[in-house]
């Protein structure tokens, strides 16, 4: 570490000592912005109930599960000047193994492992939209289509069909247990999406290799520092049964 020193005009760089207060290194517990098991299936029992009442929530539903289950950040599966995310990005490799092609930070291009969970959801929309159960070779559809007009969606327009939800879970929520329990979902954002799959898989044993891949870290040691430190309540739990 170094510091800039300015003396009588001129500037000199001096080594800091490693010790020093002003470099202390926090290892503590992180909060990480994330819905809880029990609160993501409540969110998507929400949205499915809406869509099974009205058609125009189909988006709504695909996204949401799109966002959480492969981990994207809103913003990849948005159309940007250089990007637009198509149907034909999806795509059957061998023994029935679905992945997804994403264009992500730093304009780099990754392939997205894609659960049988999730091919009920990609279907349902698909179907919705009057294209057949499975994506085609080369076909050049928006995965999340405008309902008017053609083309993809900008980030800011798709992180409105999630808020919906969010904002009608909430009041949903309020009415039937009250403003304590439903104040999660007032809090919550796009990206706490990301971070619940990401987390939940975790909980279930996923390799961290295989998922910072997924994720799109070049390193395990991101995901290490952002996702495992989530799971402190658990360790806290475990920590109880300590003997003195």
């Amino acid at each position: 570490m170094f510091l800039r020193v300015r003396l009588k005009g001129y500037y000199f760089i001096q080594l800091a000592k490693k010790d020093c207060r002003h470099f202390i290194k926090d290892a503590q517990v992180k909060d990480v912005k994330r819905l809880s098991e029990e609160q993501w299936l409540l969110l998507l029992e929400t949205v499915t109930a809406m869509a099974d009442e009205n058609p125009r929530f189909e988006r709504n539903l695909f996204l949401i599960a799109t966002l959480e289950s492969l981990f994207l950040r809103i913003s990849e599966f948005s159309e940007r000047p250089d990007w637009i995310p198509v149907m034909g990005h999806s795509w059957e490799y061998s023994n029935k193994n679905w992945w997804l092609k994403v264009y992500g930070k730093g304009r780099k291009l990754r392939d997205i492992t894609v659960p049988p969970s999730f091919m009920s959801y990609l279907k349902r929309y698909r179907l919705y939209r009057g294209m057949s159960s499975l994506p085609l070779t080369r076909e050049n559809n928006p995965i999340v289509g405008k309902l008017r007009g053609s083309g993809g969606m900008t980030a800011r327009q798709l992180s409105r069909l999630v808020q919906e939800v969010f904002n009608y879970t909430y009041e949903t929520m309020k009415k039937q247990q009250g403003e304590e329990i439903a104040r999660k979902f007032k809090e919550v954002s796009t990206h706490w999406l990301r971070h619940t799959g990401a987390s939940l898989e975790i909980e279930r044993g996923r390799a961290l290799k295989d998922l910072s891949e997924d994720l799109g870290y070049s390193s395990m040691a991101t995901t290490d520092t952002v996702y495992v430190q989530s799971e402190d309540r658990k360790r806290a739990e475990i920590g109880k049964n300590r003997e003195v």
